[in-house]
């Protein structure tokens, strides 16, 4: 890509960057090992701070169960914490799938994240934060919703029920078959985001098989309640074998068992 260069200067300024580099270089770590750890760290630490992170910021929005009868000014709103730029993982959007790519990913986390937390987003707030036209959003909806992918902004939202976020979206296409790379391809979406969807999906179900309640999945996860329920969602509707043993294969894995058991439920 003719930006490349730029891209690379941009990763060496990350926080990520800087600590694969003293994992690499003090730690003499090999790349693949210390980009391991850096996932696991931020797995095991994401949501974990109440402050506004590098990269976020925080919005007021529609409730989400607000009604549209009463102007917006009328309107029960709740504050947000939005993550706009997520760092070196939008910089690999970027690199792999390009700024329109990246501005698609944008929206779908930008409305997940407001769902999540009470909130509905409309295409003008989504607008706003991303520094381009109403328009332009407009188009990336109509792609985004011709390709198949889900949307829950304010007005789409309107009258149809909740719907799933792409996260379980992306985690029903990766049950059905489909690998990292293609997820990568297919959704635009980094392959370390998709590994992080997985691993708390797998996670939520973990722990639903033991019997803990919705909310303390989410209270121990540190997880939004409504992406749990998503993922008990995708879940309990796709119990076909070939689903279910690669689900096995991953909940083997968290608990250690290398031998899962086929055709196990």
């Amino acid at each position: 890509m003719k930006n490349r260069p730029e891209l690379e200067r941009y990763k060496a300024k990350t926080a990520e960057q800087h600590f694969l580099q003293v994992l690499q270089q003090d730690f003499r770590y090999p790349p693949r090992i210390a980009e391991s750890i850096l996932l696991e760290a931020q797995n095991c630490l994401h949501g974990q701070s109440t402050n506004v992170k590098p990269g976020q910021m925080c919005v007021f929005l529609a409730r989400q169960r607000a009604s549209h009868a009463h102007p917006m000014n009328e309107t029960p709103q709740v504050k947000v914490t939005w993550t706009v730029d997520a760092g070196i993982e939008d910089l690999q959007v970027l690199e792999n799938h390009g700024a329109l790519g990246l501005r698609r990913v944008r929206i779908q986390r930008l409305l997940d994240e407001a769902l999540e937390q009470g909130a509905l987003a409309t295409q003008e707030d989504i607008a706003k934060v991303l520094q381009t036209s109403v328009r332009t959003i407009k188009r990336d909806f109509a792609k985004l919703h011709d390709s198949g992918l889900y949307l829950p902004s304010r007005g789409y939202l309107k009258g149809i029920g909740r719907g799933q976020t792409h996260k379980a979206q992306i985690i029903r296409r990766w049950l059905h078959g489909e690998t990292y790379d293609q997820l990568s391809v297919n959704t635009h979406h980094a392959v370390s985001s998709i590994r992080r969807y997985l691993t708390a999906f797998v996670q939520v179900v973990r722990l639903h098989q033991v019997g803990m309640s919705n909310s303390q999945i989410a209270l121990l996860l540190q997880l939004g309640e409504p992406l749990v329920r998503d993922y008990l969602s995708v879940y309990e509707k796709n119990p076909e074998p070939e689903s279910r043993q690669r689900l096995q294969e991953q909940l083997a894995r968290l608990s250690g068992d290398p031998t899962p058991k086929k055709g196990a439920k």
